[in-house]
């Protein structure tokens, strides 16, 4: 990590305007880091500490690469996809996510992410992939299976010891808390997060290559059509991985580069997020002209009558 210095530049501000005057203004920050954790550009500071949420699950998912399971039980990378993603209860999604489970010959009933309001099962909530995985890993372990959300069980001490490995701290030093799917999820520095997805994209251990390759091949598994990250991933066909998390949170990794941009809308916003994503993309170069078009008409024109507009760039340190 880069120390010894505030880490700080003018914020991003995300506009909404309504036939061309502002009605509405969201706050964001981003940073850019390699795989070393060194810090090459930034909005805002970045040092702002947030939780990582849904964006951890490519970093959760090493427990499945790391320890054999996938060879057990014959997982393929459509399965390793849906165990990184945030679906969104599609038939083909919630599928794969029993394959993952049926593999490894456990029950679905073992699931403790929630059943989302109107459906009738866990393995429609978005994070049941990444349950399903945890479970895998407990199964080809002989871990038990009921408590395998608790910070203390030892598949997430062995996601925590992941996790603090790729950024060379101790894992005492995590603060962590509930997601709400139910398993831990960190509280980190924004820096910290890109440097994950800069190393997540370096393509340095053939366990991150597996995990980039599912998700760069499968982006329908990872939200589903119409979403930011399956569309990226489409539309830029193997060059960039891309994951979000809720509460604003974006990230996107360059690959074999070794580069990953982290965002953080400050009041939490989903639009704005994917606003300053195309916004920092077509600034560094990481997307065409094109792509960025194609993107802003999808997630930058709100109406007829309202689009998002971004002020800002990412400054040199």
């Amino acid at each position: 990590m880069t120390r010894g210095r505030r880490l700080q530049a003018a914020e991003l501000e995300v506009r909404l305007l309504r036939e061309g005057i502002v009605e509405s203004k969201h706050r964001v920050q981003a940073v850019v880091c390699d795989n070393r954790g060194r810090v090459l550009l930034v909005a805002g500071n970045a040092e702002t500490a947030t939780f990582a949420r849904s964006a951890l699950k490519p970093f959760q998912a090493l427990a499945v690469t790391t320890t054999g399971t996938l060879e057990r039980y014959r997982l393929s990378d459509r399965d390793l996809a849906i165990i990184c993603s945030s679906h969104k209860g599609k038939i083909e999604q919630v599928r794969q996510a029993f394959n993952v489970l049926w593999r490894a010959d456990v029950d679905p009933t073992a699931l403790q992410c929630p059943i989302p309001e109107g459906k009738r099962s866990p393995l429609e909530y978005n994070c049941s992939g990444k349950h399903a995985g945890m479970l895998a890993v407990c199964q080809q372990r002989n871990w038990a299976l009921t408590s395998y959300l608790q910070r203390s069980h030892p598949v997430q001490q062995l996601i925590l010891q992941k996790v603090s490995d790729l950024l060379r701290m101790p894992g005492a030093e995590f603060i962590s808390a509930r997601d709400d799917c139910g398993a831990p999820t960190y509280f980190m520095q924004l820096q910290q997060i890109a440097s994950l997805y800069g190393v997540l994209s370096s393509g340095d251990t053939l366990d991150l290559e597996r995990i980039v390759r599912a998700m760069t091949q499968h982006p329908d598994l990872i939200a589903a059509d119409g979403e930011f990250d399956t569309e990226l991933m489409r539309l830029t066909q193997g060059e960039l991985v891309s994951k979000a998390g809720a509460e604003g949170i974006q990230c996107v990794g360059r690959l074999r580069e070794g580069m990953g941009l982290a965002i953080k809308v400050m009041d939490g916003s989903k639009r704005a997020k994917h606003a300053v994503a195309i916004h920092l993309l077509k600034q560094m170069g990481w997307i065409t002209p094109s792509a960025s078009e194609t993107l802003a008409e999808q997630f930058m024109i709100m109406s007829n009558v309202t689009r998002l507009e971004v002020a800002g760039e990412l400054s040199l340190l």
